[in-house]
């Protein structure tokens, strides 16, 4: 079920680098102050002090420089007290990243948070439409899609009762029926080329919008809550990472256990790459229907939008 993250060499060297310039930073300023205190003391003894002690201006000076310097160091003890136990809440939690949504900076770092993780087996993605999550080339997940071998994807259903009231809810006038369709249709012709190309993909959909979009990669999970009334690309986004030591703490696991609790749902259709069709099954694997996901045409027909599909 685990998978280790597998750092790439380059990524190893700079981490080790890093580490050894902070180590050799820190003994530096350690043997310099040491080295210097002497010095520093008889100054103060026997150059400094006995001017100020003689001129009330300069003693006052000193009083109010020490009380400002004291007040200082006092919130920032306090700033590094409440700092540790705020780490030690985000370790516990396994909490590796968060940012709020379309910040540019931060989509940088997500980026390189995302290639740390080197070629991964399996990726399991539950979204709305898939289209900003790993269609667009410039999407997160793109290049993580490409690589992987297995892959499975939960979409919504764009017939269901679920997409027409999350299109009615947000203000967006470009956010409707059609521009949803539109988006799950360019996603499952991206997904076909991938399954051509000899991936193992499992397409499915589901009719009830979930409370979180997943996206499991490796050791790491990404999660953005489905907030009614608003696009998921606007919302907060967190990374939590499995504790290989300790799986059971932090979130990883849960979230985890999230997707493939709705993975596992029968009442989910599986997507048939071949025919277009939603093929719906009863325990045991039985099928029990096929229903035509768009009627009016075969999906290979439909994309409008500019994607590079992979061959």
């Amino acid at each position: 079920m685990w998978q280790y993250i597998r750092w790439r060499p380059h990524h190893i060297l700079l981490s080790g680098l890093r580490h050894s310039l902070s180590h050799v930073a820190i003994t530096l300023l350690a043997v310099a102050i040491a080295f210097s205190l002497p010095d520093a003391a008889r100054y103060v003894l026997y150059v400094w002090w006995p001017k100020t002690q003689t001129d009330a201006h300069s003693l006052l000076a000193t009083e109010v420089g020490l009380s400002v310097a004291l007040v200082v160091l006092f919130n920032v003890l306090k700033m590094a007290w409440d700092s540790r136990r705020m780490i030690a809440a985000v370790r516990l939690a396994s909490l590796v990243y968060a940012t709020d949504a379309n910040a540019g900076p931060s989509r940088k770092k997500a980026k390189r948070l995302v290639t740390k993780t080197s070629s991964p087996r399996d990726v399991f993605v539950l979204t709305l439409t898939g289209f900003d999550t790993f269609v667009e080339p410039d999407s997160l997940f793109h290049d993580v899609l490409d690589t992987a071998y297995e892959i499975r994807i939960l979409l919504l259903d764009p017939r269901s009762a679920a997409a027409s009231r999350h299109v009615e809810a947000i203000s967006d006038q470009q956010v409707n029926l059609q521009s949803l369709h539109d988006e799950i249709t360019t996603s499952i012709a991206y997904l076909t080329a991938l399954h051509k190309a000899g991936k193992r993909v499992t397409l499915k959909f589901y009719e009830h919008e979930p409370l979180w979009k997943v996206v499991v990669v490796g050791d790491n999970v990404w999660v953005q809550h489905f907030h009614h009334g608003f696009e998921v690309k606007r919302q907060p986004e967190y990374v939590f990472a499995l504790q290989t030591s300790a799986p059971r703490q932090g979130f990883y696991v849960p979230f985890y256990t999230y997707f493939l609790d709705h993975w596992n749902e029968r009442r989910h259709p599986v997507y048939d790459f071949e025919t277009g069709e939603l093929i719906y099954r009863e325990d045991g694997d039985n099928e029990t229907r096929r229903v035509s996901l768009y009627p009016l045409g075969e999906p290979a027909d439909l994309p409008r939008s500019p994607i590079l599909i992979p061959s």
